[in-house]
């Protein structure tokens, strides 16, 4: 099993650093929604999706922006051909090495911003969630959604959510039977009641898209 970095800050909340938290998340939201024990009787065994923290996965969750799972895939792999995944790499090539590499305008510019910014990645281990987002959204190109994905994944955050995600909205309505996929405010309002495993409620339904879709909903 891959080992994560994880905070010890109180601030942080909950960490989820292994299958056995996934798991037990799990089985708080099937108990306290039947709708989330029907899709995990569909939907199997939920993946850990712990990634590593730093500016790469950061970059990584740029990069999958408005594209598709398998497009997100091939780009970042030209990136890694490349060797264009760090920062120092980043900050070195020009934005004709980024093009090629299958980055769009927008996102090249985001890319460099990026780079430019120097966050501190590990001062983020120990921030609260609403800090981190604060902190990763100062960045051009960096909005609440890529924020919050970096916050569930990359710092393992169990009680985060990432209500404009369009998978997430349509898994939500046709798990909870809804007449009209949720907003943004909506879902994130829906949500409230998943705490304090948001973000393995939102794996369930990640899962449950899969499923009821026959595609990938995050990379």
């Amino acid at each position: 099993m891959a080992s994560f970095i994880t905070s010890a800050a109180p601030e942080a909340g909950r960490i989820i650093h292994s299958d056995a938290c996934v798991t037990e998340g799990a089985a708080w939201l099937a108990d306290h929604d039947p709708r989330f024990a029907e899709a995990l009787t569909q939907c199997g065994p939920l993946p850990l999706r712990r990634r590593p923290d730093g500016f790469g996965q950061l970059l990584s969750a740029i990069v999958s922006q408005q594209v598709s799972v398998a497009s997100a895939k091939a780009i970042w792999q030209r990136l890694l051909d490349a060797q264009l995944t760090t920062r120092e790499e980043v900050v070195s090539a020009s934005e004709d090495d980024l093009r090629a590499a299958g980055l769009s305008r927008q996102k090249i510019r985001y890319s460099i911003a990026l780079a430019e910014e120097a966050i501190d990645f590990e001062a983020l281990r120990d921030m609260p969630t609403e800090a981190v987002i604060k902190v990763l959204t100062k960045v051009t190109g960096v909005g609440i959604w890529t924020a919050e994905i970096y916050a569930m994944f990359s710092l393992g955050r169990a009680d985060v959510f990432a209500p404009g995600d369009l998978a997430l909205q349509e898994a939500a309505k046709d798990l909870f039977d809804l007449p009209a996929r949720p907003s943004e405010r909506e879902l994130r309002k829906l949500a409230e009641a998943w705490s304090p495993w948001r973000s393995v409620a939102a794996r369930i339904l990640w899962a449950y898209y899969h499923v009821a879709k026959d595609r990938e909903g995050i990379r």
